[in-house]
């Protein structure tokens, strides 16, 4: 049994600390936060991620999960301690990194035996022998430790299975040997395992979230030209999919990416490339074509629904993807500030994300069930592909509407079904035969 700390209880923090725990390794969970860590100790979950209170909660009880603000106490006895704070861009682009610097001036302060310390933050390049930088400066006595860099590969809404069957583990660091004990760690999830130098890791977690944001702005740029030339962008994908070169995951068209990672990921890579003096013309590309996407929703709609002022718009999901709460470069709240700033009365539901989303979108009013939400609508939006919202009983969903006009965001239904039933129906890149459109 190995003693693991892991910093930060988010996202990433929190899926790390209860996964390691359930490979039987004792671990410590520290944030600074003594709400969210008291409320831990509760049983109440900071972020909702399908499986994780049951995972966490199975822990705590053996034993093998706890809970603490205290450097000192995190730190006692402890063999690796992961970084997993947050990396929010800053105002060019670049990533904010004063949590994991007060991170490494916190454990360098603290230590008091040799420690692995693991970066699990997505980091700028660089970031690993910075870090180093940190802690050795700030070191209240010499003591020996080592930096890995361990880049997360977790999707909210499967990130408990992303971390226990993953593709493979990426490791960098200048210490041959501290990589190799890091390597031993993720053994029992028995996936490739990348050990490489502290820079490479690091660029392989940007390289790679840029090319996922790439695939889904491509298809995004072909569902443009299908609705222009009026192919149907679904059945294209499906096409493409089937080439091996190519695979048909992150190949749905749609309202584009959001959440924690890819907007911010894809900025920050941006940044550093201007910062060295190069010209990263496509993944400027890459964020013009995901920026374009909501605006080119609310068009669509009025192009359907005639002058937004006064009509009563309602939206169908809120979070950025289903299976998560996230609200992070959510395209709802874009789109809700084009709808009222066009006039328009917007309600909205969402199965899990209303409470995140209250406080930020002030002037929206929230339902509690999307039928009580589609009465005397002018129109609905489908914003987020949750299950549930594939299953409405559209039938009874038209007889509330005021107008049966559903604008399909993430091409969830059948145009034509939906034609049949009488709705006037349009989605992103259904263009076959103009049926998509024909209104």
């Amino acid at each position: 049994m190995k003693q693991i700390c892991v910093i930060g209880v988010g996202y990433v923090g929190l899926v790390t600390a209860a996964s390691f725990s359930d490979l039987g390794n004792r671990v410590i969970a520290l944030d600074i936060n003594e709400d969210k860590i008291n409320g831990l100790k509760n049983g109440i979950m900071p972020i909702y991620e399908p499986g994780l209170k049951e995972l966490v909660d199975r822990n705590v009880l053996s034993k093998r999960l706890t809970f603490t603000t205290s450097y000192p106490e995190a730190l006692r006895g402890t063999e690796f301690a992961f970084i997993a704070v947050g990396t929010p861009s800053g105002v060019d682009g670049e990533a904010d990194l004063r949590y994991v610097a007060a991170s490494a001036r916190s454990i360098a302060e603290n230590m008091q035996e040799p420690l692995i310390v693991v970066n699990k933050s997505t980091v700028p390049v660089g970031t690993g022998d910075w870090v180093a930088d940190i802690i050795r400066s700030h070191q209240a006595k010499p003591v020996p430790f080592s930096v890995v860099s361990c880049p997360e590969f977790l999707r909210e809404g499967s990130a408990i299975g992303d971390f226990m069957q993953p593709h493979r583990t990426v490791l960098g660091s200048l210490d041959p040997d501290a990589a190799e004990k890091v390597a031993q760690l993720h053994l029992a999830l028995r996936a490739p395992i990348v050990i490489t130098d502290l820079r490479t890791a690091e660029m392989i977690k940007y390289a790679s979230n840029a090319f996922l944001a790439t695939k889904i702005s491509f298809i995004n740029e072909i569902a443009n030209i299908c609705e222009a030339l009026g192919a149907d962008v679904k059945e294209v994908a499906a096409g493409m999919g089937y080439d091996k070169r190519i695979g048909s995951n992150f190949l749905e068209a749609g309202l584009g990416y959001g959440g924690s990672c890819f907007p911010k990921d894809v900025k920050a890579l941006a940044f550093m490339a201007g910062e060295k003096g190069r010209h990263p013309q496509l993944l400027n590309a890459v964020m013009d074509i995901n920026n374009d996407r909501r605006p080119t929703l609310v068009r669509h709609l009025k192009e359907m629904l005639g002058d937004l002022k006064e009509k009563t718009i309602g939206l169908l999901g809120l979070s950025f993807k289903p299976n998560t709460d996230d609200m992070r470069d959510a395209p709802s709240i874009t789109i809700c500030d084009l709808l009222l700033a066009a006039g328009a009365s917007v309600r909205a539901y969402d199965p899990v994300a209303m409470d995140i989303a209250r406080p930020l979108l002030p002037n929206v009013t929230l339902f509690p069930d999307p039928y009580i939400l589609a009465k005397d609508c002018d129109a609905l939006i489908v914003v987020t592909e949750w299950n549930e919202f594939k299953n409405l009983d559209l039938l009874r969903v038209k007889e509330l509407m005021k107008q049966p006009i559903i604008m399909d965001g993430r091409n969830i239904y059948d145009p034509d079904k939906m034609i049949k039933m009488g709705f006037r129906y349009r989605g992103l890149g259904r263009g076959y035969n103009g049926s998509a459109t024909k209104n």
